[in-house]
């Protein structure tokens, strides 16, 4: 039996020998192949991040894949967005990462793309379905398996397409996670003077916790900046797939702020283009997209939603919250930290103080994302009740493509279940500190009418 809690919204994930079990992974492996195979596909590529159990899992993996009789080309230990890379450059369009992404040591997980299309919500479900159903069909001969190294040819379609106007010293934090085999290569190559923080790649996570959208992963990043000449700070979650970025005075550019500046960049010579971003990010970015010549649209977070959305409108750009950045102007269209943070110093490079240019950027006053906890389960019927009963007085749009977002004249509320744990993630943002906060006393209010205990997390 293969736990049915593993297959989450946006990829696979559990605790490593508890809910991911090898044989479960081995099983997954072979409905993957299953699946490739009946839409023609010959060849899986398959990666791993740092963790200390990715090996044993990328055996079980390959394993389960070649059952079925097709191919795996193993591309060993690298980030995320160069498994995405690999899938375009050895013309598979399909492949899959073990990585356990931005959570403690002891997860580890599965993101995975088969014929062009980035598994999610139905598309995991239905690999589950598969295994449950019995319908792994053991081919007579296992595919075949090969090696293969694309890090060198990733690092040189990076540094053949962005170019800095003048070189910079940075400072790069990765967590200990796996970007940390490739992003300084990268930005050397490019022509930066950097400072590592954390780069050799290490599954225990020694330092600090490899996610950047959490302000506390970024003190040493902060430090850094402060006692040394760098000009600006970046960093990256455990697989590489996300950036964070930090000012020389130590402000964090969150992710909303960078898609401002992307979207400029872009826009200036996509005229027209349409800019994706996710319900969590700030009021302040639909008008600046307008302003720039852009169509902005919200969509539903998560990297797999994004990147579908992406997919069907061949929008130049989208972007989300936690960090994924997906540049479909001269890349091809999937979420890369690493990428990302090279075109953030491309246009920063034009500017002798980076800083100033981030700083720049509108901004309003809210919070990080906040987390009301629930039991399993019931953080989908807490918002879906607040829908159908909240009032917001003075509202001027509830929209709820995702959650519920509650749209003000001085700022917004926001409250979504969490797809991927048992938290209803809250968000609120406005044009000052206490029309932020009569804002969220009135989600505060509407809570506790359905759910009179309720801990709330402000």
């Amino acid at each position: 039996m293969i736990s049915p809690g593993i297959f989450k919204a946006y990829d696979i994930r559990g605790v490593v020998d508890s809910t991911l079990t090898i044989e479960a992974v081995r099983a997954i492996g072979a409905a993957v192949g299953a699946t490739a195979a009946e839409r023609g596909v010959q060849h899986v590529v398959v990666g791993r991040d740092g963790r200390l159990s990715g090996p044993k899992l990328s055996a079980a993996l390959i394993e389960g894949i070649r059952s079925a009789g097709v191919g795996v080309i193993d591309i060993g230990m690298v980030p995320t967005p160069v498994l995405y890379f690999a899938t375009h450059s050895l013309g598979t369009g399909t492949g899959v990462e073990i990585t356990g992404s931005h959570n403690p040591p002891e997860y580890n997980g599965l993101k995975m793309m088969i014929a062009g299309d980035t598994l999610h919500g139905d598309g995991i479900q239905a690999l589950r379905q598969r295994i449950e159903d019995g319908r792994l069909e053991r081919a007579d001969q296992p595919g075949e398996l090969k090696q293969a190294d694309v890090v060198d040819e990733y690092l040189a379609r990076i540094v053949g397409d962005v170019k800095l106007a003048r070189p910079m010293k940075i400072a790069i934090d990765c967590g200990n996670g796996v970007g940390g085999a490739v992003a300084p290569r990268l930005y050397r190559l490019l022509g930066c003077d950097v400072i590592e923080l954390f780069c050799d790649v290490d599954g225990t996570f020694p330092n600090h916790h490899p996610d950047p959208a959490h302000p506390e992963n970024l003190q040493d990043l902060i430090r850094c900046l402060r006692e040394t000449d760098a000009e600006l700070g970046l960093a990256f979650d455990g697989d590489g797939d996300r950036l964070g970025a930090v000012t020389k005075d130590g402000q964090i550019i969150y992710p909303d702020r960078q898609i401002m500046l992307f979207a400029q960049d872009i826009l200036a010579h996509r005229k027209g283009g349409e800019i994706i971003f996710d319900v969590k990010c700030t009021r302040q970015l639909a008008p600046w997209i307008r302003q720039h010549g852009g169509t902005p649209t919200m969509w539903r977070t998560g990297h797999s939603l994004i990147k579908a959305k992406l997919k069907e409108s061949k929008a130049p750009f989208a972007g989300e919250m936690s960090g994924h950045l997906f540049f479909n102007d001269r890349w091809p269209g999937f979420d890369d930290g690493m990428y990302a943070g090279a075109r953030l110093l491309e246009i920063l490079s034009r500017h002798p103080d980076p800083s100033a240019v981030l700083n720049a950027l509108p901004s309003a006053v809210n919070t990080p994302e906040l987390q009301l906890k629930t039991a399993e389960g019931e953080n989908f019927s807490l918002v879906d009740r607040l829908k159908l009963e909240g009032r917001f007085e003075g509202a001027s749009e509830v929209i709820t493509i995702d959650g519920v977002r509650v749209e003000y004249p001085d700022g917004f509320g926001l409250a979504r279940p969490s797809n991927t744990t048992p938290v209803v993630v809250m968000r609120f943002e406005g044009d000052n500190e206490a029309a932020m906060k009569r804002i969220q006393a009135a989600f505060g209010a509407e809570i506790r009418k359905l759910e009179p205990d309720v801990q709330l997390p402000f």
